[in-house]
């Protein structure tokens, strides 16, 4: 039987260079409320976030919001601040910015855990997605703290703390493209309408 699984939406960060962008349309939903909608059905979902959202936004996210504990602090504290909250005993991380995930690739994920593992990451193309992966969720805790708390916030340095995973995958690149630039959205916005 699989383990239980719990989705952690990152929704916290800047966004220098595109300000709002989890609010833009990403097809008929907002960017961040589509994520939301691929990757939560059945799960315990929470979104890591600095704030609320304007309040139409609220209403398409039925899952409770985690303010970061270590603002301004990166995609780690995020992470830490949220699964404190959650019960799950894995939890699938994904950007709140990447509108292609489904629901496909946690399965995908959850067929690769071994016995041991504490991270299963997807990597293509000689890239890493710990920000499309899935954790064991104590073991992010206890690797996690002491590196944000040792003025480190790299996601990387996590992951060399854990028993991790690294699973080669060949897909379309779009899967795992994520709107950081207007010109990401742009592309983006023209594949979604």
């Amino acid at each position: 039987m699989p383990p239980e699984i719990g989705v952690l939406i990152l929704a916290g960060g800047q966004a220098s260079r595109l300000p709002n962008k989890l609010e833009l349309a990403a097809g008929a939903l907002p960017m961040i409320a589509r994520v939301y909608r691929n990757v939560s059905a059945g799960r315990e979902t929470f979104v890591s976030c600095k704030g609320t959202f304007p309040a139409e936004i609220d209403a398409l996210l039925p899952c409770p919001m985690v303010v970061d504990r270590w603002p301004l602090r990166g995609p780690l504290a995020g992470i830490l601040s949220t699964m404190a909250e959650m019960r799950s005993p894995y939890v699938f991380a994904v950007a709140g910015d990447a509108p292609f995930i489904t629901t496909s690739l946690i399965d995908r994920l959850v067929r690769r855990l071994r016995p041991g593992d504490e991270a299963v990451v997807p990597r293509h193309g000689g890239q890493i997605e710990p920000l499309a992966a899935l954790y064991d969720r104590q073991a992010y805790l206890q690797a996690g703290i002491p590196t944000l708390m040792g003025g480190k916030g790299a996601l990387r340095l996590v992951l060399d703390a854990l028993h991790t995973n690294y699973v080669e995958m060949e897909e379309d690149e779009r899967l795992f493209a994520n709107v950081n630039t207007p010109a990401d959205y742009a592309a983006v916005h023209e594949v979604l309408t």
